[in-house]
């Protein structure tokens, strides 16, 4: 199952939903952004070398960290080397030894953020709440509906207290799962570590279970 985690705007916590939602799923989290990668960094080949014909995807996912992934490269001349149309081939090669593969994909609107969206099963949609973020998310949503990519959840991410939750349902047409400012995610991230490890009674880690049994849940429709 191919789950693309995507959104509109950049700094909205998207990578940290996607690493942390594949924690929770078992799976493997693609860093799908080939222009500012900001997952954990691999040792040995990566997506643009994957991209660019120089390794197979098997070959480029790291199992000897705390979440399974596939990391990419942060060199100009990898980013130039890769070729963004095998994106899908690499996708579908990794769907077929691993249950869930989740791509933490290029945010905003460049060419490149509808790839995911065409090969994924479903989507996930990252937000916060300010009115720029959500008019970004919402184009996004249209680009999701364009290439027939259901949205299973949206993310209302570094949520207050008392989040419009169902203002944002209404506006991008998906439930919302929120998950809270915390300064615990933030410290786990920055260290590579999903924060079912470091604090998994957290609010936060149980934000991301609620979403991934929500995912599982989309899945089996």
């Amino acid at each position: 199952m191919i789950l693309a985690v995507t959104g509109g705007k950049g700094g909205v916590g998207k990578s940290t939903v996607a690493y942390n939602l594949a924690a929770q799923l078992d799976g493997v989290v693609v860093d799908g952004d080939l222009a500012m990668a900001d997952l954990p960094e691999g040792h040995g080949p990566d997506l643009h070398d994957v991209l660019a014909g120089r390794a197979t995807p098997d070959e480029a996912v790291r199992e000897d960290g705390p979440v399974t992934l596939l990391p990419c490269g942060r060199t100009l001349a990898g980013a130039r080397a890769a070729d963004p149309t095998r994106l899908a081939d690499a996708l579908e090669t990794i769907d077929h030894t691993h249950r869930w593969v989740v791509v933490d994909s290029p945010a905003g609107l460049r060419a490149d953020v509808g790839l995911p969206l065409a090969v994924a099963d479903m989507a996930v949609l990252v937000t916060i709440g300010s009115t720029a973020a959500l008019a970004d998310a919402l184009r996004v949503r249209e680009l999701a509906r364009e290439l027939d990519t259901g949205l299973c959840r949206v993310v209302l991410n570094r949520a207050g207290a008392d989040p419009e939750t169902e203002a944002v349902a209404d506006r991008l047409g998906a439930p919302v799962v929120s998950v809270p400012d915390s300064e615990a995610l933030a410290t786990a991230q920055r260290h590579g570590h999903p924060i079912d490890r470091t604090a998994p009674d957290s609010a936060a880690a149980v934000a991301f279970e609620s979403l991934a049994a929500a995912v599982y849940a989309c899945s089996s429709v």
